[in-house]
């Protein structure tokens, strides 16, 4: 088995991507997004951070979050909110035998992908990223119509024009 290390520095800010374990024609996240919110806004009265970004599609999801000072356990927040999502489903997904030995849920992939954000550069790409994922992934034609997303906050806020990503706007920098 690979040996994971991730790095763990207190007060940090981190780009996520977590996936469902069965990604192929799955809606879960968007089906059951009040679930989701659900699962956040629990373990975020439990275990603080701030969500600076986030986008959720169909069957994965991005973000960024600054965790508290003198605090570096993201993992077990990844954690907690996967189990309870996964506890507010209904049983009924294909579980492999080693998950089935483990006596897991099948309905995440184990792991994350976790970046540290190091500076202003990292952070704008990351986030905008995020926010241009759904037009990346065939959703939607512009940014603004996708509903599951913090590019409406920051419309709201004067970060982005409304118009942001859109034919002839040239500001776009995301990551393709």
């Amino acid at each position: 088995m690979t040996d994971y290390r991730r790095i763990y520095i207190p007060g940090s800010t981190w780009f996520f991507t977590v996936s469902l374990a069965e990604r192929r024609d799955n809606h879960l996240l968007v089906e059951k997004i009040d679930l989701l919110r659900t699962a956040f806004r629990y373990v975020k009265e439990r275990k603080p951070y701030r969500i600076d970004a986030i986008v959720i599609m169909p069957d994965h999801l991005h973000c960024i979050w600054t965790l508290p000072p003198g605090d570096a356990d993201f993992s077990i927040r990844w954690n907690l909110i996967k189990g309870h999502f996964s506890r507010a489903i209904p049983e009924g997904e294909r579980i492999s035998p080693s998950r089935n030995k483990r006596r897991e849920r099948g309905l995440w992939q184990r792991r994350f992908w976790a970046h540290l954000l190091c500076g202003q550069d990292d952070f704008n790409n990351h986030l905008e990223y995020i926010h241009w994922n759904p037009v990346k992934h065939g959703r939607v034609q512009r940014v603004v119509d996708w509903p599951h997303s913090s590019f409406h906050r920051f419309v709201e806020q004067g970060v982005y024009p409304i118009n942001w990503g859109h034919p002839g706007d040239f500001s776009i920098h995301a990551n393709e």
